[in-house]
């Protein structure tokens, strides 16, 4: 059930009514809607996985009591590592068991000797890396005392697998997320207005951004063997606006309708192609996991204490770690790899807290010098693209090798109907005018036109309507769902 469906838009309607409705305003009454419709909404994906999700809500709420009431740190600690071993155990079993068995045959096939793998004939189930993160981070959270754990397993569940954010994140915490479940909430009238707009502005970068450039990523990546090199500088560049339309559209989405429940969830992107280095760009993309890492990873692993050499290897884990977080492929082992060594020169010179605030800060242009490290930054981004979009390694080099060929400075040539790339640049244009000049808000449409007349807003809003209608692209799926 996709949030750009006709399935979903029925769905949501009759949740929200019968959430605010007058039986509802009870908060127990509210929060058994919410887990309800939450379970329903991930068993619409596969409902034989609705067990696996209940099992490790069931599994982190009894372990984060169980810790809580220890008698022990030796209990305290049994507990802890039991959840964790578990949790840790099933993103092992279904998303990295084949990759493991049949890189193992591959590491022995190079010394000569056959091995007969075992592999699962098994899918993936939707949104289980979000998920399990929520869990891991309330569990180690109760080990630290950060906090004390839930005791109505309603709220705990819904905390775990709120429908906004179930199948594609943020990665919310219980510090954040929870007290909000627990506290009463009334209707906002602002509130749900400002989340229609960041709804409106999520389903544009969808299907208006991300699902054209796929379309025109797609064809080159799939023919790129034939293709000249500023053809394929297109499909990288296409693909870079289709991620970052895709992902961000789903969080605009996610965080826009938890908004109409009185929920506010953590913001997961913040402008990241405006970059200035690729510190900026690291704090500004997938903010909800970049931030997991650091506090659940990288700070336990002695963060930035102890000298460069802990540094750089702490940072070289946190990104490795990203990389195979995203996928059993050794392509997104490389992209890990590679923006670990574009940031290092930023780690190596403490200079990767220098970009904090946002770009040209009430300024309508940026200077040149920050345009020129904006574009260097989108380019080692995009570069690093070409490995997490490729099906695998060979495919990468090959795409890469094409790239830097004569043909650079040729025209470049859409392998299908030219007429699509046209468009989508100029659709892009509008796009990026539209985000620079929301770049200090949370969301490109928060206070857009706030100042002028109220007929001028919503004409700006029927023409993003008129022209998701008109140009939406061709319907794909989401790209973080197979994570």
């Amino acid at each position: 059930m996709n949030f750009n469906s006709i399935d979903f838009f029925i769905f949501f309607i009759l949740v929200f009514f019968s959430y605010w409705s007058t039986i509802s305003k009870h908060l127990k009454i509210q929060n058994l809607i919410l887990l309800a419709s939450s379970y329903f909404f991930y068993a619409c994906w596969d409902w034989r996985f609705l067990f696996l999700l209940i099992f490790s809500t069931l599994l982190d709420y009894f372990t984060g009591i169980k810790m809580s009431n220890s008698r022990s740190n030796h209990e305290k600690k049994a507990w802890f590592w039991l959840s964790i071993c578990i949790n840790i155990g099933f993103l092992g079993v279904f998303k990295y068991f084949n990759f493991f068995a049949n890189s193992f045959a591959d590491l022995i096939s190079n010394f000569g000797l056959n091995a007969h793998t075992y592999t699962l004939n098994i899918i993936l189930p939707v949104g289980i890396s979000f998920y399990t993160f929520h869990g891991l981070s309330y569990v180690i959270d109760i080990y630290n005392d950060r906090i004390k754990p839930e005791k109505s397993f309603v709220n705990y569940a819904v905390f775990v697998s709120f429908f906004p954010l179930l199948v594609a994140g943020p990665i919310e915490r219980a510090t954040h997320l929870l007290p909000q479940i627990k506290g009463k909430r009334d209707f906002e009238y602002e509130k749900a207005v400002d989340g229609l707009k960041q709804i409106l502005w999520g389903l544009f970068k969808k299907v208006v951004i991300a699902d054209n450039f796929a379309t025109i990523a797609n064809a080159i990546f799939e023919n790129h063997s034939h293709l000249s090199s500023s053809t394929l500088v297109l499909g990288a560049v296409a693909f870079s606006f289709q991620i970052y339309g895709d992902f961000s559209g789903y969080s605009d989405m996610a965080l826009g309708t938890a908004k109409l429940f009185g929920i506010n969830l953590m913001r997961n992107f913040a402008n990241p192609y405006f970059s200035r280095d690729i510190a900026e760009f690291w704090r500004r993309w997938h903010i909800s996991l970049s931030s997991w890492f650091r506090d659940y990873l990288y700070i336990p692993l002695g963060g930035s204490s102890g000298g460069m050499w802990r540094r750089v290897k702490n940072t070289f884990i946190i990104f490795i770690v990203s990389g195979f977080w995203h996928g059993a492929n050794w392509t997104f082992i490389v992209w890990g790899i590679l923006n670990a060594f574009f940031i290092m020169p930023s780690i190596i010179f403490q200079s990767n807290r220098k970009n904090l605030d946002v770009v040209a800060k009430a300024r309508l242009l940026p200077t040149l010098n920050d345009l020129v490290r904006i574009g260097f930054t989108f380019c080692l981004t995009t570069f690093a693209w070409i490995f997490f979009r490729s099906e695998n390694i060979t495919h990468a080099l090959e795409y890469i090798s094409g790239i830097f060929k004569m043909t650079i400075f040729s025209k470049p040539y859409y392998p299908n109907n030219g007429g699509i790339v046209t468009r989508t640049l100029v659709l892009a244009l509008f796009f990026i005018v539209i985000e620079w000049q929301g770049r200090e808000q949370q969301h490109a449409l928060e206070t857009l036109f706030q100042s002028r007349k109220k007929y001028i807003r919503y004409a700006f809003y029927y023409l993003v309507i008129i022209i998701i209608f008109v140009f939406s692209g061709s319907n794909q799926q989401f790209i973080y769902f197979q994570f």
